[in-house]
């Protein structure tokens, strides 16, 4: 890890900054130190709409799906890294025909711009993935160094793409691996499924996927840490598990949210055949094996449960 006055000769780019993720991400490095630039589409920084997202850096407007654009404002900006969380990451809008071109103009091509301005500058660059690589068939936690990859869905296939347009353009790079999101910039699973369970007296919930939650908060620590080594290649990174191997589905994560929140909404576990609602095809298996983290010498990050109560005192609502 680098030192205080190492960290404030480092310049950070963080793309996607007006989702729960870059949020995050870009304000842990401002709070360390480190000379660091938000980007996203619109044309001022826009968090969430109370206006308890406060961004605590720079801003500029990237239009990640503009080639020419990308590779200017990034050989201006000169940073060090660039953490790559911008995404498409609307599952099943995704599935849909007038979306496909879209989703891999900003998943795949973006990133590729991204990763191609990167070596033109010498910088690292860390992109953010998802167990939609992998095809959620089997038990085992995947790992980071599978390449048994079969996507299920257009997103899956999307950010699979851009895993491979950074792994083949770049040296320095970390793919990092994440699943079932949750934090406070922007729509989650647990805020969704809390507002619902304050109106209704009984829920449906999926109790055939398993995997874990990352809580943003607790992930964007762990990625501006990864930045500041030159440990490069893939990882997972969830919250982690109370027990070894104790994974978890979407149902007792709403349970477990209830619990805390206070909530007495009776929760019905149904499978993903009986809810049968998406139109993207989910992974039954999104356990992903974290145990690289810490052979890497990085804190994996908190258990689970801590991070939903964390989120849910910290969320407010």
């Amino acid at each position: 890890m680098l030192t205080e006055s190492q960290v404030k000769k480092v310049k950070l780019l963080v793309t996607g900054v007006g989702g729960q993720l870059g949020h995050d991400v870009v304000n842990e490095a401002a709070a360390r130190g480190y000379e660091v630039v938000g980007s996203d589409i619109q044309d001022e920084y826009a968090g969430i709409a109370d206006g308890s997202a406060v961004m605590t850096a720079p801003y500029v407007r990237m239009d990640i799906t503009d080639s020419t654009s990308v590779k200017k404002l990034i050989r201006k900006l000169r940073p060090d890294a660039i953490v790559h969380c911008a995404a498409w990451t609307a599952v099943d809008a995704a599935e849909d025909e007038e979306n496909r071109e879209k989703v891999f103009a900003i998943n795949a091509d973006g990133t590729k711009s991204i990763a191609e301005a990167a070596k033109a500058i010498g910088a690292k660059m860390l992109y953010i993935s998802t167990d939609y690589v992998f095809d959620g068939e089997g038990t085992r936690p995947w790992e980071p160094d599978d390449k048994c990859y079969a996507p299920l869905n257009v997103y899956g296939q999307s950010k699979l793409a851009g895993e491979l347009a950074v792994s083949e353009t770049l040296v320095k790079y970390f793919i990092v691996r994440i699943a079932w999101v949750f934090g406070l910039n922007g729509k989650n699973f647990i805020k969704t499924m809390i507002n619902v369970g304050k109106t209704h007296d009984t829920v449906r919930v999926v109790n055939d996927q398993i995997g874990t939650p990352t809580y943003t908060l607790d992930l964007a620590r762990l990625l501006v840490d990864m930045v500041g080594t030159e440990k490069y290649g893939y990882y997972h990174a969830t919250n982690s598990e109370s027990e070894p191997d104790a994974y978890i589905s979407w149902y007792d994560l709403c349970c477990e949210s209830y619990r805390q929140y206070g909530l007495e909404t009776t929760v019905i576990p149904v499978t993903t055949e009986e809810y049968g609602l998406s139109k993207a095809k989910r992974p039954a298996n999104s356990r992903l094996d974290k145990s690289k983290l810490a052979a890497a010498g990085f804190k994996p990050l908190p258990v689970w449960q801590d991070a939903v109560r964390r989120y849910l005192e910290e969320a407010k609502f």
